[in-house]
């Protein structure tokens, strides 16, 4: 005997499948391009803005950002792998082995470019840009 499969909840599990697919992709777009404060980063009176650098899928992204000197910039490791994060140029100290979920952040107070890689995953490379 075939199996039924009423039309509407198939029609419904492929209508939320194609938004769970929409939403994903527009997440992967907003990581792509320059990155933005962070929400909620309490910047101002003072403290620097905070710019967020998400370790996934074994690179950082975004690759490259472009931020103010005197930004905050925060390495979040969403992988199941931990990373480090190096300085190629030694301009700041390198993070501690980051698990899933960890954080690590420096602040950049001098104009130039700065290069960075994981120790672990040296194919893992990533650009600040300080204005």
């Amino acid at each position: 005997m075939k199996a039924r499969y009423p039309r509407g909840r198939l029609a419904a599990a492929f209508c939320i499948a194609a938004m769970a697919a929409c939403a994903t992709s527009a997440s992967r777009a907003a990581t792509d391009s320059d990155a933005q404060p962070a929400g909620g980063s309490g910047a101002g009176a003072g403290q620097p803005a905070v710019y967020r650098v998400e370790i996934s899928q074994f690179a950082f992204k975004p690759n490259e950002i472009h931020v103010p000197a005197g930004a905050r910039i925060v390495w979040v490791n969403r992988d199941e792998e931990p990373h480090i994060v190096v300085s190629t140029s030694g301009a700041f100290k390198s993070s501690p082995a980051l698990d899933t979920n960890d954080s690590y952040a420096t602040v950049l107070t001098k104009s130039g470019t700065y290069t960075y890689f994981c120790s672990i995953h040296p194919m893992m490379v990533g650009k600040i840009v300080v204005r």
